[in-house]
């Protein structure tokens, strides 16, 4: 195609058209669900994040969000934990040990940062007085929350990069080590859905970057909603060119940077919020 612009489609084609393999020892039922999990949680994920305000259509106020939730960073955090289970599940139901380990390493990567992600979210809440999301983006009026604490956008950004397993943390991947990882036994569109999972992740998470630290869909002159997609398409460029440069960590050095340095910034972030939030409004 021009340019290469038909690429996708030839791969999407590809992908949809190949032998779907199944190894004959392969827990065949869970070997069948964990693809799903991995796209159908990150697609869930969308039903709280807010475009923009309202626009009225024929005299009527129409939300820009499918679910505005008063609860919606649990939610989110709640639907990211899930994500977990369509790694482990792939790797162990393959009946493959690079599979396997793959699945080990995946499991041990995202709880890890999941720790990390949750505990810089503290801030956000503490800031915004607000669980839900949309409260959290007008609570930036004045200035985004990565202008704030610009700590905790920090830890957030290197937790959201492990969890949606980008280069320098594709330790679960790692394919001139394990092969291919967790799906290094899955063909054909079962391939397909694992990685449209990881894509769209990488695009909810960078979603949740706007909203919780970016000022969502705030911003001069351009529509709301435009703001909106720059901003994410902004985040989704910063991970593809950040998977282009930095070369990947040793596992030893993924769990020390996780457990020993993000997590310990990250309560201490809490805590420094905290008092200094109780000191103004005191």
């Amino acid at each position: 195609g021009p340019f290469g612009l038909l690429q996708p489609l030839a791969d999407a084609v590809k992908l949809i058209t190949k032998e779907d393999f199944i190894p004959a020892q392969a827990d065949k039922f869970v070997f069948f669900v964990a693809p799903g999990l991995a796209a159908v949680t990150a697609l869930l994920a969308f039903a709280v994040v807010p475009f923009s305000p309202p626009i009225t259509v024929f005299g009527r106020e129409v939300p820009m969000v499918v679910c505005d939730l008063n609860i919606g960073v649990l939610y989110f955090l709640g639907l990211s934990s899930l994500a977990v289970y369509g790694v482990a599940l792939g790797g162990w139901a393959s009946n493959s040990k690079y599979a396997l380990l793959g699945g080990i390493r995946g499991l041990s990567q995202l709880i890890s940062y999941e720790l990390a992600m949750g505990l810089s979210l503290v801030p956000v809440v503490l800031m915004a007085r607000s669980f839900s999301l949309t409260d959290i983006v007008m609570a930036q009026q004045s200035a985004p929350f990565a202008l704030l604490n610009p700590l905790a956008f920090l830890i957030f950004l290197v937790s959201v990069a492990a969890e949606s397993k980008r280069i320098p943390f594709d330790l679960p991947e790692a394919e001139n080590e394990l092969v291919a990882g967790f799906h290094t036994e899955y063909s054909g569109m079962r391939f397909g859905l694992f990685f449209v999972g990881e894509y769209i992740n990488m695009m909810i998470l960078g979603a949740m970057i706007t909203v919780f630290f970016l000022g969502g869909w705030l911003g001069p002159v351009l529509p709301p909603i435009v703001w909106f997609l720059l901003k994410v398409l902004a985040v989704a460029f910063f991970f593809i060119w950040v998977r282009g440069t930095l070369p990947r960590f040793r596992y030893d050095q993924l769990m020390h940077l996780g457990w020993k340095v993000l997590i310990p910034l990250a309560l201490l972030n809490v805590v420094v919020t905290g008092g200094v939030l109780l000191w103004i409004r005191g």
